[in-house]
């Protein structure tokens, strides 16, 4: 069941592509080409990262999705993504894009 928030995620994303929403863990995935690039939780938006953009994420002061698994901080590699995005869609293009080439790099190579 999607939420206002996450049917809101088409419109922001529009200019990047067809997304998908996929309920999870008590949160959803944001698809686009059916690989995951962004997950939400709590009515929160975050973007896939890795070692090449991740200091995108960190000079802007966007902290880490974290959750918490018996007793201890599990951080992923998604990131809060700017709330600019939600008012400059040219600008969440280039975030999902950011995020979606995080997602391709991250892939594990086909047998």
């Amino acid at each position: 069941m999607a939420t206002e928030f996450t049917d809101f995620l088409h419109e922001v994303f529009a200019q990047f592509g067809v997304i998908r929403i996929r309920r999870m863990f008590g949160g959803y995935g944001v698809y686009y080409h059916d690989l995951m690039f962004g997950l939400v939780a709590d009515e929160i938006l975050y973007l896939k990262a890795d070692a090449a953009s991740r200091q995108t994420f960190e000079k802007l002061g966007l902290p880490p999705f974290k959750f918490d698994r018996e007793g201890k901080a599990i951080q992923m590699s998604y990131y809060q993504a700017p709330d600019e995005i939600f008012e400059d869609f040219e600008q969440a293009a280039q975030w999902a894009r950011l995020a979606y080439a995080a997602a391709t790099r991250a892939q594990k190579p086909k047998k």
